[in-house]
């Protein structure tokens, strides 16, 4: 499974149900180029129970002025349609499972 690719006219129907990981990112961004790949493996193993998506600012600055994201890699935790936990820069894969097995364990127990 890929992440979602999102623009600004699809963002708010697609983070709308559940939780969705939403990767602020741009092409000339080296430590985005770096985490892309973890991004992937997490669309995969998290498949059904996080939906992860990515938006890229430069073609979409309407959303990332809207979240005030300032810096790039900013990936937001989004709980059916609200930003609930961020992270800014690049992180170990740990650190990204972390915060999605912490959200996803608290819907499950819900």
């Amino acid at each position: 499974m890929k992440p979602v690719e999102l623009t600004d006219s699809t963002f708010k129907d697609e983070i709308g149900q559940g939780l969705t990981l939403v990767d602020f990112w741009a092409p000339w961004c080296g430590p985005c180029r770096i985490i892309a790949p973890v991004i992937e493996e997490l669309a995969s193993q998290y498949e059904g129970r996080v939906k992860i998506a990515k938006l890229n600012v430069d073609e979409n600055p309407v959303t990332q002025g809207q979240y005030r994201v300032m810096s790039i890699p900013t990936l937001i935790l989004f709980k059916d349609g609200q930003p609930v936990e961020g992270v800014v820069g690049a992180q170990p894969k740990r650190a990204f499972e972390a915060l999605l097995d912490k959200h996803s364990a608290e819907i499950a127990s819900a």
